[in-house]
């Protein structure tokens, strides 16, 4: 039943997103000076190495959540990558990211996805 219920939430959640996306798309400015752009960026990788070290312990226990903290460090590297892109100044600053999104951070989160699949 939970599971059946929880379902059908997160498919209308998905497809109500979608006009909401449209909608940001094409309301919100390409560019925005942001307060506290440190604190974001700096709570958001703290977040990342602490899923990461979580998922690291999980394993090397044999946790039964292993395969929730894999996902969870694999979506956020996923995020990780595409927000350090889309961010990027250009140029140089856009070629290091799409560099560390290939050589790092991508390949970090196809492995944590392979552990949380391996372990689910």
């Amino acid at each position: 039943m939970l599971r059946r219920w929880s379902a059908g939430l997160l498919a209308v959640l998905g497809v109500a997103l979608l006009p909401w996306t449209l909608w940001l798309g094409l309301s919100l400015p390409s560019r925005k000076v942001a307060e506290h752009w440190d604190l974001a960026w700096a709570g958001f990788d703290l977040a990342l190495a602490a899923s990461l070290l979580v998922t690291a312990f999980a394993l090397t226990r044999r946790m039964p959540l292993v395969h929730s903290w894999a996902a969870a460090s694999g979506a956020l590297l996923v995020a990780d990558a595409w927000f350090d892109i889309v961010t990027a100044s250009g140029g140089r600053e856009r070629w290091f990211a799409v560099g560390l999104a290939i050589v790092a951070e991508l390949p970090v989160a196809a492995l944590c996805f392979a552990l949380a699949r391996a372990s689910g």
